[in-house]
């Protein structure tokens, strides 16, 4: 972020509409000013020199206005749950590190004792499955340091285990950098994974990088392709034959095929997501049970709350609440609160598509009280909310109103 300070104004408002992936017309057009305006103010030929113009840029652009003065922002009182433009950066410094290719000229000192990164890797895991994202994001620059470090450092009997932690680390990050709708750098991240799963050697690891592969392909609207991808790699890893059949294979596999049941939800092919669920369905059969290898929280309870967003992604609400009834309630406690408020957001977006704005709202103050950056930091969740509000007849509810001033969601 310290190379940006020193640029003209300027040219840190284009590198930011470059980010959001706007036009200069599109951008124009938003702030009500012509394109050629916007270029000359680009290129430092016009000054900005209004406040209320610099306010309105960083509201278009959603920055803080300190970052267009090239400042540090001035923290968020929600940065407990959320993440800031500060920490994006940070992470994308992180993640364009290439310190392997650097340790093949010069061997990296002092790597972090893999101990401690292990430790690390696994308290991170569960940060991430406690839905804890602005704990998680103001972690991960320096676990993402540390782990390329022990990644570049280590050789021989050392050297896979280092990589194994690393291709889990760039994993957690793609996660949670995609629920925050930083698309790009998830897929990044979840790129990078893949790569360092083969230098691991481990092919379940490989396996569940794809899927966060193609969560991010989806995310950023390529769902066929992701749903190939994962059919692909589960048909390889596929459970007997060559394969063993163990409660990890299981798991990776299952994963595979609900991950690629959300591709075709996506893309509005319902028989294939049928087909998918199906298989994962006789893999969480013969795993007995929810577990979580590999972090996939995968099994039985977790396939039925993909049954329900897979509904929602198809249009399907009356099904996905449906579904959601159907869940017992002592198997749905017992699964990590990521899992369980992700799956109440899902719950609120089907109730929306039935109308139903009560009860959509009920689901994300649920949601709200098990994992409150799952709904208040998640692009899909403020839409939800918007939805809820502006079909709310007369003033919402007080709990619901308060909720959505905390996620910034006009009432």
């Amino acid at each position: 972020m310290r190379e940006m300070d020193d640029l003209p104004i300027g040219r840190r408002v284009a590198y930011w509409r470059g980010r959001r992936k706007m036009s200069q017309q599109v951008f124009a057009d938003r702030l009500g000013k012509s394109k050629s305006w916007v270029d000359k103010v680009e290129r430092g030929v016009r000054r900005l020199d209004k406040f209320s113009v610099l306010h309105e840029i960083a509201d278009i652009l959603q920055v803080d206005v300190q970052l267009l003065l090239g400042k540090d922002p001035e923290r968020r009182t929600d940065t407990l749950t959320c993440i800031d433009q500060v920490e994006v950066e940070e992470i994308r410094a992180a993640l364009e590190r290439y310190d392997s290719m650097s340790a093949y000229f010069d061997a990296a000192p002092y790597p972090p004792p893999l101990n401690d990164l292990r430790k690390a890797v696994n308290h991170a895991w569960l940060t991430y499955q406690y839905g804890r994202y602005g704990m998680l994001t103001r972690a991960l620059p320096k676990l993402l340091r540390d782990a390329q470090a022990a990644d570049a450092g280590y050789g021989g009997d050392q050297a896979r285990e280092a990589a194994h932690l690393l291709g889990q680390v760039y994993q957690i990050a793609s996660s949670v950098l995609r629920k925050l709708g930083e698309c790009d750098l998830a897929w990044l991240a979840a790129d990078r994974s893949m790569a360092v799963a083969q230098r691991a050697d481990d092919p379940l690891l490989a396996g569940i990088a794809t899927t966060r592969v193609c969560n991010a392909l989806v995310a950023m609207g390529r769902a066929r392709p992701a749903l190939e991808l994962n059919v692909n790699i589960a048909n390889r890893l596929a459970p007997g034959g060559r394969n063993d059949v163990t409660p990890a294979r299981l798991s990776v596999y299952g994963m595979l095929l609900l991950q690629g049941a959300m591709a075709a939800a996506r893309i509005g092919d319902s028989a294939t997501v049928d087909d998918l669920i199906g298989g994962a369905q006789e893999a969480a059969t013969l795993l007995g049970g929810d577990h979580n290898h590999y972090w996939t929280s995968f099994g039985p309870t977790n396939l039925q709350l993909h049954r329900a967003a897979a509904a929602v992604e198809l249009g399907d609400g009356a099904r996905a609440v449906e579904t959601h009834h159907r869940i017992s309630e002592a198997a749905f406690n017992a699964l990590l609160p990521e899992r369980r408020a992700h799956h109440l957001l899902d719950i609120a977006r089907a109730f929306a598509q039935l109308g139903d704005v009560a009860n959509a709202g009920e689901m994300l103050l649920r949601g709200d009280r098990l994992a409150p950056s799952e709904i208040r930091c998640r692009p899909i969740a403020h839409e939800v909310m918007a939805d809820v509000l502006r079909r709310t007849r007369g003033a919402p509810p007080v709990p619901i109103a308060e909720l959505a001033e905390h996620m910034g969601v006009g009432v």
